[in-house]
């Protein structure tokens, strides 16, 4: 037979004191004191007690939790983010419950719904490639559920958000490029329909007019943010042999998709075609050659998101949006270091 979970009213016997006594205990309730509240705790340990978020949720003003939304895990990025996001909590005494979108729109519905019924103290949202419908995001503002989104932001009015610089990160990444003599400049960008496609494309795209730098059409493709994508791109372009001298991505996983296709066809980067990314990783130091990129703190960006996100659940702000913007830094390595255009 399975052993009975631990109530309150367990531990409330052990010690002798009322079930009230042991709620606020494991609270940190003020009323309770520091004493008091370490021998619940011990004994709630000791016991194998497993607090009922749900239940706890239901009938607290407070839940202690903050949801978070990513389009994906397995990215250095969203993976970054959430250790940071992680890290904060705890220091708060909050949890959170993390979900995984799959860059799907539909399953990033059903986990906003899934949060708001776990009454949930406020969300955290990265939007997917293809969200194009925003009630649910309208839904969780009727509730007065906090809202913060990061990175990826819908097109909606009074929204709080935390962003990189995008379109000044890709402009200084093109400016270098040009710098160093380049002018075969492509660009395999996002979804331009997504904030950071859109702005990283118009960084791209104001730096090559600065500088009086023509853009061919042929060697600016639009599409997703994975290295499939990179990979479809410059076979693309190499089946028609008509590859730029270098190649400005969206993401570093497009340009992870670069140096396979590269690799594959016997193509030498640098020397035979250069490549730049907007964003870093830690595998990134370990590519032959380590790439060069625009990096984004997401330190800071975790930060921003958390203070702004404690801010509202606190009511210690009154404002109808706040939109924070995070700079970007070049980190030059093994790319993008001389210009190999002839």
């Amino acid at each position: 037979m399975k052993n009975k979970a631990v109530t309150l009213s367990d531990i409330a016997k052990r010690l002798n004191v009322s079930t009230v006594t042991v709620s606020k205990a494991l609270r940190n309730h003020p009323d309770i004191s520091p004493e008091t509240t370490n021998l619940v705790k011990q004994t709630a340990e000791q016991l194998g007690y497993i607090p009922n978020i749900m239940a706890r949720n239901l009938s607290a003003r407070k839940s202690n939790t903050i949801g978070l939304v990513v389009p994906k895990i397995a990215h250095f990025f969203f993976g970054s983010i959430i250790e940071h996001v992680y890290q904060i909590a705890f220091s708060r005494n909050y949890d959170i419950i993390l979900t995984v979108s799959q860059e799907n729109a539909e399953i990033e519905k059903r986990q906003i719904q899934t949060l708001l019924s776990m009454k949930v103290d406020g969300i955290i949202v990265s939007i997917t490639q293809e969200t194009k419908n925003y009630e649910i995001f309208e839904l969780v503002k009727n509730r007065n559920v906090p809202i913060v989104f990061i990175d990826r932001i819908p097109e909606m009015e009074n929204i709080h958000s935390v962003v990189v610089n995008d379109r000044g990160g890709a402009f200084k990444a093109i400016e270098h490029a040009i710098k160093l003599g380049y002018r075969k400049i492509g660009h395999f960008a996002g979804y331009t329909d997504i904030n950071i496609g859109r702005e990283r494309f118009m960084g791209y795209q104001e730096a090559m007019n600065k500088y009086g730098v023509e853009i061919n059409p042929e060697w600016v493709i639009e599409g997703g943010f994975g290295e499939e994508y990179g990979y479809k791109s410059f076979m693309e372009l190499y089946l028609k042999n008509n590859l730029p001298k270098l190649i400005f991505t969206v993401t570093y996983p497009v340009a992870l998709g670069v140096y396979m296709a590269a690799n594959e066809v016997g193509y030498r980067i640098p020397d035979d075609v250069d490549v730049i990314c907007f964003g870093n990783a830690r595998i990134q130091k370990f590519l032959s050659p380590p790439l060069s990129c625009v990096d984004q703190p997401t330190n800071l960006i975790a930060e921003n998101a958390m203070n702004l996100i404690f801010d509202l659940i606190d009511k210690k702000t009154d404002e109808s949006s706040k939109k924070i913007t995070v700079e970007s830094e070049l980190i030059l390595r093994g790319t993008c270091i001389s210009c190999n255009e002839k």
